[in-house]
């Protein structure tokens, strides 16, 4: 699933694309925003994979406000005014809906960041940015052990670094990191099946670490294991 910000500075326009995301069961619009700076600071907090921006914005431009996003995300620029559509492709805009836009051209839109992000995960993308409080942090999939979930944060467990804390739900980082390498085996922990030594009696062992699997997550990690051996 696709999650999503908007940010514009009519609120008319924010509830059309409430509307619109309702009608979709690939994406998740987690917040609405008429400030830009509001959303920059939700933003520094929480990964997203996509961000409708409005261009014509009193306080900051959304052109502006594109060049200087805190995190790795993917942007459809939404405006009245079909002038801007050159200059926001140029910057690497993934899209430009130009209001008022239909619900079918709402959908094309979606159903191509959705395609966009299983391509990257089935393929060619290895690695994930997280912002921390100290910036970006690129994080590689092979690098991964397991992921610890504890309240509103998950604490990252790589090869040879330090643990990276992050603020993420268990149930949205799983969603960002490639299906057939990583299966949820209890509520707090997520596993890369590539570091799974041996398995018994609900335990996998993932070197010197010893996980269990709870009841809830048997089935599909049972399967996962399956396909992936």
């Amino acid at each position: 699933m696709i999650t999503a910000i908007a940010i514009d500075d009519e609120l008319p326009s924010l509830e059309i694309i409430e509307v619109f995301c309702s009608k979709l069961d690939s994406i998740e619009l987690k917040k609405v925003f008429l400030k830009t700076s509001e959303a920059r600071y939700f933003l520094e907090n929480n990964p997203i994979d996509l961000i409708f921006l409005d261009i014509n914005m009193p306080a900051k431009s959304g052109v502006d406000f594109y060049k200087d996003l805190p995190q790795e995300a993917l942007v459809i620029f939404t405006t009245a005014y079909k002038e801007y559509a050159v200059e926001s492709y140029e910057i690497g805009a993934f899209d430009y809906l130009l209001k008022p836009f239909s619900f079918e051209r709402f959908k094309t839109s979606i159903d191509r960041v959705v395609e966009r992000k299983k391509t990257a995960q089935e393929n060619d993308v290895n690695f994930i940015y997280f912002k921390t409080d100290y910036g970006l942090v690129k994080v590689v999939f092979e690098d991964i052990i397991y992921l610890e979930g504890q309240d509103n944060y998950v604490k990252i467990y790589r090869e040879n670094q330090k643990p990276l804390m992050i603020r993420i739900t268990i149930k949205d980082i799983l969603e960002k990191l490639p299906q057939k390498n990583f299966c949820r085996i209890h509520r707090s922990n997520v596993i890369s099946l590539n570091r799974i030594t041996s398995y018994r009696n609900k335990i996998v062992n993932l070197g010197d670490i010893a996980l269990p699997v709870g009841n809830t997550y048997e089935n599909d990690f049972m399967l996962k294991l399956e396909k992936f051996s």
